[in-house]
């Protein structure tokens, strides 16, 4: 920080008469320069500092030794909300406030021990309250120690857990649940808006996820965009080819470290929006920028808490709070962003910091770190797992040895495909294959539906063939799937369609003429089939057979469900 001189130098010149008063250095005929000099003198004396120091009351003294303990510098929010306000006066109003000070804080700056300033941040210009550094050399903070009933600066390190409950092990299945959507966005034309897939599509994909949690799934759409595996055009979602096939080739650490760098490095992932419970509004958000928010807390958790033991979360919100409560703040401003929370309430000022910034930081941990395999879980608490570490720079990125994982070509077609399998050759199995079950092993059906969905992709039967010989560890396919790819390859394939059709057949050719010719009846057919019988359009059988019961027409039904709210039944 500054030094005194410095100080002194850029103080309101009405401040300068006032200090002169208080550390007894004569005035008279002095040019403001030459005061500043005579200050900068008389305030590193140490006789006179100590006198200063002792004439201190006990908050005044406690209010510095915190700042002291500080590095003798802090926001200047953080200072004031714990000590009290600096009210800032013009020449004729500075003697009235400094002899009758409202906070220690205020007896402070007007006794010329703290001073205020503005630095840069993350996010944004902050003022700041700070001790002269060379003034720092000179307080005789020896004499007196700090009372316990005063504020501690010192931030305590989170404290490690001894034992927790419900502990439960992060691990890498959002790779697993990436390959998944991955292929999902290459088999269909799903709508993607703002980063979110639209709801039908969540529903489609979720019993495919080993994990199906919405917010998991919003979470993992995010971070996939983000790691560019996809991108959006007019609404609609498409698989980035060459980013997609580079990230699926990869190993698994590496596509961990991947999916991890991107989210943290994302400005268009804003966790703040994903909270439970926060409903932020979009034009009040002035100066939000996520990355600070995110790289804030991840400095916290690797400076503050535990390397390898059990840490209490809510130790780290409190230490964050003490240590940085404006870590997201732009000048720590807690009254223009408008935050609503479940009820609908407004969310605003310093009061609301727990619901707000203390919820990040709970999110951050239990979710979107917890879900890329950087912290494990339990009830209340929380420990960085080796990835965790390494993603902190605080140890080396474990790198795996993964095996060569075959897969299981069953008698019936079916392809039993190990979780650690290569996620580039799932991938490509679920592009000629029906999707069956998600799980460890996933479970694919080998059919006609699936190699023709290939073949409209430019998959033939022979790659399909080659592709299963190789991944099944070499073996010969079973004679039934052998046989079902050969029919294939010998084409051309003859394709034949099962419906389910309303026939109405009558008792007589003649019956069926008087139908025929009656316009109230003939308006619900459709082709006919033979002198007695004719199909009806589906959805106009129930008015059909209300028709006929009109004109007189016993009508008997055999195997019809009629449709919801007709009152009809299927009668022998």
């Amino acid at each position: 920080m500054k030094s005194l001189y410095r100080t002194l130098e850029d103080s309101e010149r009405s401040l300068l008469p006032l200090l002169a008063q208080v550390w007894g250095v004569t005035q008279v005929d002095l040019e403001p320069d030459e005061l500043v000099t005579e200050l900068n003198s008389a305030m590193r004396d140490a006789q006179r500092v100590e006198r200063a120091w002792t004439a201190l009351d006990e908050g005044p003294r406690g209010a510095l030794q915190h700042l002291l303990a500080s590095g003798g510098r802090m926001s200047a929010n953080m200072f004031t909300r714990i000590h009290g306000d600096i009210r800032q006066a013009g020449a004729g109003h500075v003697a009235e406030i400094a002899q009758q000070p409202a906070s220690s804080a205020e007896a402070l700056f007007y006794r010329g021990l703290i001073a205020l300033a503005f630095e840069s941040a993350d996010t944004g210009p902050r003022q700041v309250v700070y001790v002269p550094e060379d003034l720092v050399d000179v307080l005789p903070t020896h004499l007196t120690a700090l009372d316990a009933g005063s504020a501690d600066a010192s931030l305590p390190a989170v404290a490690a857990l001894d034992t927790v409950e419900n502990a439960r092990p992060a691990d890498t299945r959002i790779v697993d649940d990436m390959t998944t959507l991955l292929a999902w966005l290459q088999l269909h034309t799903a709508a993607l808006q703002d980063g979110e897939l639209s709801p039908p599509d969540c529903i489609a994909l979720s019993p495919w996820l080993l994990v199906p949690e919405p917010a998991r799934l919003r979470f993992l759409t995010g971070t996939g965009l983000a790691a560019g595996l996809f991108g959006a055009s007019n609404g609609r979602a498409h698989v980035s080819r060459d980013a997609a096939r580079a990230w699926l080739a990869e190993g698994r650490s590496a596509q961990l470290r991947h999916l991890a760098r991107a989210w943290r490095d994302s400005q268009s992932l804003r966790d703040l929006w994903q909270v439970p419970g926060l409903a932020p509004e979009e034009d009040s958000l002035v100066g939000h920028d996520p990355t600070v928010a995110r790289g804030a807390v991840l400095n916290f958790i690797g400076e503050l808490t535990p390397a390898e033991d059990w840490w209490s979360l809510t130790d780290l919100v409190a230490a964050v709070k003490l240590a940085d409560p404006d870590f997201q703040r732009p000048g720590g401003d807690y009254d223009s962003w408008y935050i609503r929370d479940a009820r609908d309430e407004y969310l605003r000022g310093f009061d609301s910091w727990d619901l707000v910034e203390g919820a990040l930081i709970r999110w951050l941990v239990q979710g979107p770190l917890h879900w890329l395999g950087m912290t494990d879980l339990a009830d209340g608490a929380a420990r960085l797992t080796a990835w965790g570490r390494a993603f902190l720079d605080m140890g080396a990125w474990p790198e795996l040895v993964e095996p060569q994982y075959a897969i299981e070509v069953g008698l019936d077609g079916a392809l039993r495909v190990p979780r650690r399998f290569s996620r580039l050759d799932r991938f490509q199995i679920a592009r000629f294959a029906s999707w069956s079950r998600a799980g460890d092993p996933y479970l694919y059906l080998l059919d006609g539906a699936g190699i023709a969905r290939a073949e409209n992709q430019g998959i033939n039967a022979a790659q399909i063939q080659a592709f299963l010989h190789r991944v099944s560890g070499e073996r010969p396919l079973a004679p039934g799937v052998a046989r079902l790819l050969q029919n294939w390859l010998e084409g051309p394939v003859a394709r034949v369609t099962l419906e389910r059709q309303v026939l109405l057949r009558a008792e007589s050719a003649e019956a069926l003429t008087e139908i025929f010719e009656t316009p109230a009846l003939r308006r619900y057919l459709g082709s006919q089939l033979g002198p007695t019988a004719v199909l009806v359009r589906p959805e106009q059988w129930p008015a059909l057979q209300a028709a006929l019961a009109e004109a007189g027409t016993q009508v008997q039904l055999r195997h019809l469900q009629a449709p919801p709210g007709t009152g009809k039944s299927d009668e022998a």
